[in-house]
């Protein structure tokens, strides 16, 4: 796969990860509860939880447009998932009452973080210092 096809098909899949969290994660919640929810009846977390998932599918629908500017978004979207996942999977097999999340939405996530690391592999490499440690401006701190 050329490079500009891999970021063609990055570009689609950020757009798709980013609609479905946006507009696919309540249905699921109303359609297969037992999937998709951690609480029976109405809860504050599921609302929170919504509410963040929207938030980061707009950024990656937004990220879309040039995910080589985006790799830090791309890196959170790929990692957050693969801890948020790794926590349910871990509670899904503890308390087996929602071992049905292992097939849900601890599935989606690992999915979705497993397709995003494919396509951008540049994203798991966390670089939390980049360049060299001198000032912005080039002059040493000292004056």
């Amino acid at each position: 796969m050329t490079e500009a096809d891999r970021l063609k098909i990055l570009a689609f899949a950020l757009r798709a990860i980013g609609a479905f969290s946006i507009f696919g994660f309540y249905p699921l919640t109303v359609l297969w509860p037992s999937g998709w929810v951690w609480h029976s009846g109405q809860s504050e977390y599921l609302v929170m939880i919504m509410a963040l998932y929207a938030t980061l599918g707009i950024f990656l629908i937004v990220a879309a447009r040039s995910p080589k500017d985006h790799l830090s978004l791309i890196s959170f979207a790929i990692w957050s998932s693969i801890v948020h996942g790794g926590v349910m999977a871990v509670q899904s097999l503890v308390e087996l009452r929602h071992v049905h999340h292992l097939y849900g939405d601890v599935l989606v996530l690992f999915g979705a973080a497993a397709v995003l690391a494919y396509l951008c592999p540049q994203a798991l490499m966390c670089r939390f210092a980049s360049r060299s440690a001198s000032p912005p401006n080039g002059r040493d701190a000292g004056g």
